[in-house]
């Protein structure tokens, strides 16, 4: 398959959105284990597992991130922006969002901080090639 820039970027997106519910996943699994409330979901926090707690603050980090990322694509997307360092940034960003959940459950703050930063600094470059294209047209 040969996607464009522009195609990646969108389709990054969307893969972005999904990464976010990934760690709610496990805390669906531990919410299974200890005996869903459904009449009280949230009060249910204090009782789930540590790992099932990280998984939750993953998941809330996710919106975070995708709030700032998902502006960068779109800067790039609208100005046009057909780099292969965009190209990079949107594959580089979904995986470290992923790795950054799954460092988050595990518990390993070393590795889950690099991710963090791998994926700041794509969105980060993103707004750059964004400013740079658009400066030109």
């Amino acid at each position: 398959m040969n996607f464009s820039v522009s195609a990646v970027l969108l389709y990054s997106i969307v893969g972005a959105v999904i990464l976010v519910y990934a760690p709610f996943l496990v805390v669906g699994w531990a919410r299974f284990q200890i005996g869903y409330d459904q009449s009280a979901p949230r009060a249910m926090f204090d009782q789930l597992p540590d790992y099932a707690k990280r998984a939750t603050w993953a998941h809330q980090n996710c919106f975070e991130a995708l709030t700032i990322y998902s502006a960068a694509a779109l800067m790039a997307y609208v100005t046009g922006v057909e780099s292969n360092w965009a190209l990079i940034c949107a594959i580089a960003f979904l995986i470290s969002r992923l790795f950054y959940s799954v460092f988050y459950v595990l518990d390993i703050p070393l590795l889950r901080s690099l991710m963090f930063a791998v994926g700041s600094i794509s969105g980060y470059v993103l707004f750059g090639l964004s400013l740079v294209a658009v400066n030109q047209l």
